[in-house]
């Protein structure tokens, strides 16, 4: 749980001279931490936004579109600040309000009923404080900041999507179609309808898959991000062809599980991807696109970590961390990847997601399966993982992982407690340090994990010893984790101590 703030003081005021200078050099560093609402329009934007420079007195700043929100300001229909990246999960970290935060959003995108005081219990704390601190931090009440988040994201999907209004409410978390076309009626001065019509997306008819944008903060190295996806093949569950990675996927919805395919593209030139899902997992479209935010490391903030990362020679600011789509899938395969060459690890895989997983039925040739469930992982013989060529050991951590998260007592999911998460795999058999260490890295989007008897990691720094290695890493906090993928690229004739065994988030980003 995170720890209480010691002092509860509202968040520093922004410097409006510097804000102002962004919003004049478009600077996308600032590109989801500003928004700007000019008072002669009554519109608000964000600091990369096109149009016209406003005047310095006509330009009131804010670091929440939430708050821009509620001092009466719609979003610009062209800029959008739907598509502004969010904050990376180490702000979070820093406050219960920043958790409560990263709670509510996963309520939110879930299409959880949302309830406060249930969101104070789990937090530990009560009610009353968390609506203390949560002003405080965010400017804006927690009705208000879930309010503006609905709305951001019905706003996107109707300018994205050929989804019918009422499916678009629904999905944005919205009880009541009539609700909320008067709560947009209100806060955003037309109705949905009247935006739909200047939609220029998809044909009304294409629903073989729907199409939404992700943005993300420059510098981002694409190629990079889409060779660490393409390295590490699942066959059956993921493909990369012609540039766009595909992959099977199964969430729980209202109804029961939605399952089905999705695609992403990454286009450098407009700063974003591209997400196609497939009409099965529309239901749980928020939910889709928060994991791929996560798998793309979409909101971390590259100046920041460049920053902090400067005296590691070459060191890339586009570089980010590859996420998850699936906490529980991706922790299978750093378990079956101890000790192993990267080739051994995609085969074991491959040869679980054929023996257990679900068939399910895809335009994409290479798309079969579903990852298997927990359910089914824990269900299977000892005698049926062995024929598969995992050693005992290794079954009885999956087991015990798979029993774990049936059980409720792990949660594998970015934003989760990392100390408790941590402390509960450790718990474990067949669980060590260097495991865990991934999974925060990978699975929790903790910035600050860091493997230090990791090979790479070793070779990278010239040292034998994890606690040399602790020692040099302790200048990368809280960004350890983008040190780690920047010593993991360093070339590989560069030292005869590069690991040839491991599992295959040893290997440099861009391995082939």
């Amino acid at each position: 749980m995170p720890a209480t703030p010691r002092a509860l003081r509202p968040a520093p005021p922004l410097d409006e001279g510097a804000a102002y200078l962004a919003l004049q050099t478009h600077d996308a560093r600032f590109d989801g931490r500003l928004f700007v609402g000019v008072t002669s329009t009554g519109i608000y934007c964000r600091p990369v936004c096109r149009v016209r420079l406003p005047r310095r007195e006509n330009c009131r700043f804010f670091p929440e579109a939430a708050q821009a929100e509620a001092a009466g300001f719609r979003p610009c229909l062209r800029c959008r600040p739907e598509l502004a990246p969010g904050l990376a999960l180490v702000d979070s970290s820093r406050s219960l309000a920043r958790s409560a935060a990263v709670l509510l959003e996963r309520l939110l995108e879930s299409s959880e009923e949302i309830a406060l005081p249930s969101v104070a219990e789990r937090l530990g704390v009560t009610e009353r404080h968390l609506r203390r601190i949560f002003q405080a931090e965010h400017g804006v009440s927690p009705i208000q900041w879930i309010t503006t988040r609905r709305l951001l994201l019905a706003k996107q999907l109707l300018t994205d999507t050929p989804l019918p209004i009422a499916q678009v409410a629904e999905t944005a978390g919205f009880g009541s179609l009539r609700r909320f076309n008067a709560l947009f009626q209100e806060r955003y001065r037309l109705s949905p309808s009247s935006l739909r019509k200047q939609r220029p997306g998809q044909d009304e008819g294409d629903m073989e898959g729907t199409r939404v944008r992700l943005g993300w903060r420059p510098p981002y190295d694409a190629q990079a991000m889409l060779a660490f996806l393409g390295a590490r093949p699942l066959p059956g569950v993921e493909a990369l062809h012609r540039g766009i990675w595909w992959r099977t996927l199964s969430l729980p919805g209202r109804q029961g599980p939605c399952q089905g395919w999705l695609g992403l593209r990454l286009d450098p030139r407009n700063e974003g991807a591209e997400l196609t899902v497939s009409p099965g997992l529309v239901p749980v479209l928020p939910q889709v696109m928060r994991r791929v935010r996560h798998l793309l490391d979409l909101d971390a903030q590259p100046q920041d970590i460049h920053e902090a990362l400067s005296n590691l020679p070459q060191a890339s600011p586009g570089l980010r961390v590859p996420g998850c789509m699936d906490g529980f899938e991706t922790t299978v395969r750093i378990i079956l990847g101890q000790q192993v060459t990267v080739a051994a690890g995609c085969t074991l895989a491959a040869r679980l997601v054929d023996r257990l997983g679900e068939p399910c039925a895809t335009p994409v040739p290479a798309l079969t399966h579903l990852f298997p469930s927990p359910l089914a992982m824990k269900n299977a013989s000892v005698d049926t993982l062995g024929q598969l060529g995992i050693i005992r050991s290794r079954i009885q951590a999956l087991q015990a992982l798979a029993a774990a998260v049936l059980d409720g007592q792990l949660d594998l999911s970015p934003g989760a407690a990392v100390d408790d998460t941590l402390a509960s795999l450790r718990a474990l058999p067949g669980i060590g340090d260097w495991t865990c260490q991934l999974v925060a890295l990978r699975v929790l989007a903790w910035p600050d994990a860091f493997p230090a008897s990791d090979a790479g990691v070793l070779r990278a720094l010239g040292t034998r010893d994890p606690r040399q290695a602790q020692a040099l890493a302790e200048a990368w906090r809280p960004w350890r984790a983008y040190a780690v993928l920047q010593l993991w690229q360093e070339p590989a004739s560069s030292s005869p101590l590069r690991p040839s065994t491991g599992h295959p988030d040893h290997e440099p980003l861009a391995a082939p």
